[in-house]
């Protein structure tokens, strides 16, 4: 599972579809929240502006 998980980072990292090893990760029982979390690491979360 660690393995698809670094598969993931890597392709969200660069220009590479992240579906396929997203798919991997989960068929290796990976739980949503982990996947969730490896894409955070490299995107990071949203935050709205303080303003309108």
């Amino acid at each position: 599972m660690g393995r698809a998980l670094g598969a993931l980072r890597r392709a969200a990292e660069g220009r590479d579809n992240v579906l396929y090893p997203m798919k991997e990760a989960l068929a290796a029982r990976a739980t949503v929240g982990e996947v969730c979390d490896a894409l955070r690491e490299v995107w990071g979360t949203y935050a709205p502006a303080e303003r309108f």
